[in-house]
């Protein structure tokens, strides 16, 4: 998206995007899974989590202020590795992720819609949902990054209120009990395994140099962006995961996992607080997807505009947009309407982490021309690279098909990028 200086975002509208993606959809449905998996050491998973994120945060912050681009992550490994099918073939997979992502966004949204106000939720009801909400974030990025980052900013301080809210009154009546860490073995080894689950809870701090282009001072801004907005996600995951785990038993919150949160604060807000909490998840899904579909619609601009995606990408409509905010708008419709997103979530987890280690490899070759240390360079490159391998392993263990999936769209995205070179000879500039 093309902006001036007037236009563009400023360091709190360029958080509220990120930490709008992050604290998303995610925080009101994973809470069930991640109690079945760490029990009691949720909150302390949660932190693990975050230290994962400051790990990836490190090489973005560093590449992010040399290299100013909305294409983000593929920027970076194309500065390392330069111009070659596995950079166009993470191009494509990157870009799907936004769009998947973006369809899961509003089938969560439509999923706490429509029961909201007591409207049926039959398969027409659904749809109108579904392709209202990603319609409604389409016309607003139509106005540009400014528009973006200011509702967002609204967005963003609303859920935060609310969750802070609900944070502040459950922690006074927690039962210390419940929150007693299990040093066991199997205490320890579901804390670990449910921290590399939410470590997937943090990647909306990508969406900042996708958006670098249309960011003020972007060399200032941009660090102070991505460790900002991690910042604040994990304090808010580790505040509203200390009051859902005090307040109700780990049984309870994986007997309601869709809900979690919204039951947990019953105890001490009654019905008034499981209608709090069921706004302030309409606010969390509308800001994670109004910021993924910014950043989506960046990417595939960024990337047709460098000869990545097919021409037509590139073609200004009679208004001065690009078309690569409508094709990703339209392609997240058609998920979100024809696909079930559950195994399609997992897919693109593995996907986002392999980038991020593309990216920290990218940043170790580029060092000495970007800047950083070597050695927490390195560990933080084992760190991911163990995080990955977890990941894996928790998706053959839970759901092998899900690992033929993964390969499916991995080589599918390989052989779409081959054939397109093959047809267009085009290149990065």
């Amino acid at each position: 998206m093309q902006t001036n200086k007037k236009n563009k975002m400023g360091l709190s509208a360029a958080v509220s995007m990120a930490v709008g993606t992050m604290i998303g959809a995610s925080i009101f449905s994973i809470f069930g899974i991640g109690a079945e998996i760490a029990g009691q050491n949720l909150p302390e998973a949660f932190l693990l989590s975050g230290l994962y994120a400051f790990a990836v945060a490190y090489s973005y912050s560093k590449l992010g202020t040399k290299f100013i681009s909305n294409a983000g992550p593929i920027t970076f490994i194309t500065k390392a590795i330069g111009d070659n099918l596995i950079t166009g073939t993470l191009s494509v997979l990157l870009w799907l992720t936004y769009v998947v992502s973006i369809a899961m966004f509003a089938k969560a949204f439509s999923g706490y819609f429509l029961p909201l106000f007591n409207l049926s939720t039959n398969s027409v009801n659904v749809t109108i949902a579904e392709i209202f909400v990603v319609l409604f974030f389409t016309v607003l990025n139509f106005f540009g990054s400014k528009a973006v980052g200011k509702i967002e900013f609204y967005i963003v301080s609303v859920k935060i209120l609310i969750l802070l809210f609900f944070a502040a009154f459950g922690l006074l009546s927690v039962k210390p009990a419940n929150l007693t860490p299990s040093l066991n073995s199997q205490g320890i080894n579901g804390m670990l395994h449910a921290s590399v689950i939410f470590f997937l809870s943090y990647m909306g701090f990508g969406l900042i140099t996708n958006a670098s282009e249309n960011i003020k001072n972007p060399s200032v801004n941009i660090p102070r962006a991505i460790y900002i907005s991690i910042s604040i996600a994990m304090l808010i995951y580790l505040l509203v995961s200390l009051t859902a785990v005090g307040n109700i038993s780990i049984d309870e919150l994986i007997n309601v996992k869709e809900n979690a949160l919204a039951i947990a604060a019953k105890p001490f807000l009654g019905n008034f607080g499981f209608l709090l909490i069921s706004i302030g998840a309409l606010f969390s899904i509308a800001s994670a997807l109004n910021a993924t579909l910014y950043g989506g619609a960046n990417i595939s601009y960024s990337l047709a505009k460098d000869g990545e995606l097919p021409d037509f990408f590139e073609r200004k409509v009679w208004f001065k947009s690009e078309e690569g905010l409508y094709l990703t708008a339209a392609l997240s419709i058609s998920f979100s309407v024809l696909l079930n997103m559950a195994g399609i979530a997992s897919i693109v987890s593995i996907i986002f982490t392999t980038i991020y280690i593309f990216v920290l490899i990218s940043h170790y070759k580029l060092l000495k021309k970007v800047g950083g240390n070597k050695l927490l360079l390195s560990i933080n490159i084992l760190l991911l690279s163990t995080v990955f391998l977890a990941l894996l392993y928790y998706q053959i263990k839970s759901n092998g098909f899900i690992i033929y999936g993964t390969l499916f769209v991995f080589l599918g995205a390989l052989l779409l990028e081959f054939i397109y070179r093959k047809i267009s000879d085009r290149k990065f500039n």
